[in-house]
């Protein structure tokens, strides 16, 4: 029988001895072996601290609660450290945290600098969660909203307008008003053009910011004072003052109600903007590469839960205006950033379209068509030259047999980004094209950086992007603080989508992205 008084005096050595030679990787020199296997989403730091990965992500030996030492004596050397207890209770560590208790995590092998880096981790997750339920609303009042809606008809919701507030290429959206909770609300009903609904896919997608949200659907006759443009007969222009006058009653239609109002869709904005586009170059190209970058995270949601986009073209893309523009950029019309919206799918079949002999054929297939989800890279490789003002037909395309692509012009420090984003999306070997994953991280660098002049005094290495990362975690946060402490309004878009960066990206990531964009 082992002799129970000197097991637990050695083991406790052993266990505490163990993690110190790794404990300042946090701080500087390479990161961790682990890093290098960690998905985009999930920040390498916050594994090792045991947090920030959902439950499903987390390793099967990883504790769910801090363990004493003496509760981790029976897991593996290598895979239970001390470090991850301390850290496990970052989440919660607060300015008004007991000293005995920070007293405890600074006696730690992380030290001061694994604390800080940890809270600063913890705190970057706690603001995007934040941000996200401004943007969106909370999901409980969804739910709400959609057990309220439950069989209401159009006789129960009040229409503000007979005339669509936007048509896309698959249907029109009306602005209606219903009372809820003692509150006006406003929402959209989205009636299908002809042989266009995808209810049966939508309403089973999870809540997405770049994707629409239905709150319910009905089927009834449209009012009579609506309009629906293009459809000839099939709408009335007022109210009939002589009975052999009237015309025949609205069709019997399936709609949809939807939480966004759209006020355009891509194509109007683009449309719309070429003025923009050349009197402020640096504004508009920033905001398509934010309007790409949304698009790109919302096709992302959709291929995990094996979706994909109906017809991923301007026509198709809804923008919807945000509540709060932020503070400097109210004054400037067509500067403000709105959500983009993808509002029409369908479930990708099992069976793919089988690879052409010819990547030709399979290029061009790819490009004349409302696609298979492998053409989405195609079409959004369409859309930058499309939002960039510059003709990128299919027979402008096909006008090319060499290898050459329309040129982008150089007007602004994102154009060259642009334009060998572009490039790498609309390659004619599919292999050496970027995915829409990639693609996402091309923007964000082009965004949030590192840009080329990080690399100019110092060789690129993963000891530098780290240190480049940590200070902009620590800056990112100050400025927060600082807009909160000046009274700004509330964070917008733009700055979700810059904490959604930080939060999850990797130093690995960032090496890679940068190895392919410059």
């Amino acid at each position: 029988d082992p002799q129970p008084p000197p097991l637990p005096k050695k083991q406790l050595q052993r266990a505490e001895s163990l993690p110190e030679p790794g404990s300042s990787h946090r701080c500087h020199g390479d990161p961790e072996p682990l890093a290098s296997s960690i998905l985009y989403s999930i920040p390498p730091a916050q594994l090792r601290h045991g947090e920030g990965a959902p439950p499903r992500d987390r390793p099967s030996w990883a504790p769910k609660k801090p363990l004493t030492k003496s509760q981790s004596l029976g897991e593996p050397l290598v895979r239970s450290s001390p470090q991850k207890a301390p850290s496990a209770s970052l989440k919660e560590l607060t300015f008004g945290t007991a000293d005995g208790e920070l007293g405890q995590l600074l006696e730690s092998p992380a030290g001061v600098c694994g604390v800080v880096l940890g809270c600063q981790e913890a705190s970057l997750a706690r603001l995007s969660a934040h941000m996200q339920e401004e943007l969106v609303g909370p999901e409980e009042r969804q739910q709400l909203l959609q057990a309220e809606l439950a069989g209401k008809r159009w006789a129960e919701l009040g229409v503000l307008d007979p005339q669509p507030c936007c048509q896309s290429g698959d249907a029109w959206y009306f602005r209606v008003g219903f009372t809820f909770k003692h509150s006006q609300l406003q929402f959209a009903v989205k009636v299908p053009k002809p042989c266009c609904s995808s209810l049966g896919v939508q309403s089973s997608l999870g809540t997405h910011c770049s994707i629409q949200r239905l709150l319910g659907h009905f089927t009834d006759r449209l009012p009579q004072e609506l309009v629906l443009p293009g459809i000839p007969g099939k709408q009335s222009q007022g109210p009939c003052r002589e009975e052999p006058a009237c015309p025949a009653p609205q069709p019997v239609l399936q709609v949809l109600l939807c939480a966004e109002v759209p006020q355009q869709t891509l194509a109007d904005f683009v449309k719309g903007s070429h003025a923009l586009h050349r009197t402020s170059p640096g504004h508009y190209e920033r905001l398509g590469c934010l309007l790409l970058l949304q698009l790109c995270m919302g096709l992302e949601h959709l291929r995990v839960q094996n979706v994909a986009q109906g017809d991923l073209c301007p026509e198709n893309l809804l923008l919807v205006q945000c509540p709060c523009p932020p503070r400097g950029q109210q004054e400037l019309p067509g500067l403000s950033l709105p959500r983009l919206l993808i509002s029409s799918f369908f479930k990708v079949q099992e069976k793919q379209r089988p690879c052409s002999s010819s990547q030709e054929q399979d290029w061009s297939q790819g490009l004349a068509a409302p696609s298979p989800p492998a053409a989405a890279e195609l079409n959004v490789g369409r859309l930058i030259y499309q939002i960039l003002h510059v003709d990128i037909s299919l027979e402008n395309i096909l006008g090319f047999r060499s290898k050459r692509l329309p040129e982008i012009p150089l007007l602004s420090i994102y154009s060259a980004g642009l334009k060998r984003l572009a490039t790498l999306l609309l390659h004619r070997d599919p292999q050496q094209r970027v995915s829409i994953e990639q693609a996402r991280g091309i923007l964000q660098v082009l965004l949030w950086g590192p840009r080329q002049e990080l690399f100019a005094r110092s060789r690129k290495s993963l000891g530098l992007l780290q240190s480049w990362l940590q200070v902009k975690r620590a800056l990112l946060l100050l400025r927060f603080a600082e807009n909160s402490a000046g009274a700004r309004a509330s964070p917008s878009l733009e700055e979700w989508l810059c904490c959604q960066y930080f939060q999850g990206v990797t130093e690995h990531t960032l090496y890679q992205v940068t190895q392919v964009l410059y």
